[in-house]
């Protein structure tokens, strides 16, 4: 018998490491979001690590800004950004405060509300299908800017929780290019995900976005 998800919120200690220790370690996690609809609980699957000034695809390469400023601060926080005019996609900052580095959430399995996510993802043609990308994932949960800053390592109410899970064994572990990211850090193997797990995206090199004439 498979036991349940352990339901203890990760420390902060947890974040107060590398990114590239954080990311791939946070595969299996279960992560909280409650509404007053209900809660829905996810276990990720699908992580990409960002390493803030030491990388080109970081919204923090450049420095502090106020859209990324909560990538500053505390880790355990949420960084949510808004992109392409449409989608919402959700971080989980790491490090050293001050360091700017985050873990992009790209996929998860639906563990609990499936109910609700479904109402949230009518495009999706399966459970399989609900959180599987970054902004399908935020888009399930119900994630926005109006939870930027969010404190996921609280032990209270919060309406973001990042909880034990279980976590996933090394030989399960997969990495490679991040998606969709241009130029040098488009080389880094800092997408990690569970191997075979049916919820993970398909990976998508950089292309350029072309200009209407």
């Amino acid at each position: 018998m498979i036991a349940p998800p352990d339901r203890t919120p990760l420390s902060r200690d947890f974040f107060d490491r590398s990114v590239l220790e954080v990311a791939p370690d946070l595969l299996g996690r279960v992560l909280v979001r409650s509404t007053p609809d209900g809660p829905i609980a996810l276990r990720l699957t699908e992580v990409e690590a960002y390493d803030g000034p030491n990388d080109p695809g970081s919204h923090a390469y450049r420095g502090r800004t106020s859209r990324n400023q909560v990538m500053f601060g505390p880790p355990g926080h949420v960084y949510v950004y808004f992109t392409y005019g449409m989608w919402h996609c959700m971080n989980l900052v790491c490090g050293p405060e001050g360091t700017a580095s985050g873990v992009l959430l790209r996929a998860g399995e639906i563990i609990e509300g499936a109910e609700l996510a479904r109402t949230r993802r009518l495009s999706a043609r399966n459970d399989k299908e609900l959180a599987k990308g970054p902004a399908r994932l935020a888009t399930a949960l119900g994630v926005d800017r109006a939870l930027d800053g969010t404190d996921a390592c609280t032990h209270t109410d919060s309406p973001l929780r990042i909880l034990t899970g279980t976590s996933v064994p090394a030989d399960q572990v997969r990495s490679g290019p991040r998606t969709g990211v241009a130029g040098d850090g488009g080389v880094h193997p800092w997408r990690f995900w569970v191997a075979d797990d049916p919820t993970v995206s398909a990976y998508r090199a950089h292309a350029p976005r072309r200009r209407s004439r």
